[in-house]
């Protein structure tokens, strides 16, 4: 995963916008005005997405690239170090499940 294969799928996703609110290597996504994925741009690319926290856990004992959600509440956000050993579409199925919690929290 790159970060402009996620920005391209991010930004393609309805009411979505995008920010430099924490400053300029970490690139954030929202959905109607809400978090849904931050992208940290200095070295190597990792990705904070919101997760069910049940789900948060499996991931993370399955996938030793996901970790809890660095400065994230850690029980709710993963952070998912976009080594190449999860394949993107699994990456892009995340970024969905992400969204989706966000957008029906409005």
């Amino acid at each position: 995963m790159d970060i402009e294969t996620l920005r391209d799928y991010c930004v393609a996703k309805k009411d979505v916008s995008e920010s430099f609110p924490f400053g300029d290597d970490t690139l954030v996504f929202k959905v109607s005005g809400k978090i849904f994925a931050l992208a940290n741009l200095d070295g190597d690319l990792s990705i904070n997405l919101k997760c069910d926290p049940s789900l948060a856990l499996e991931l993370r004992e399955r996938h030793p690239s996901v970790l809890p959600g660095y400065h994230m509440n850690k029980k709710h956000w993963n952070t998912v170090l976009a080594d190449g050993s999860v394949p993107d579409m699994e990456i892009l199925s995340w970024i969905d499940h992400s969204y989706e919690l966000v957008r029906s929290r409005k």
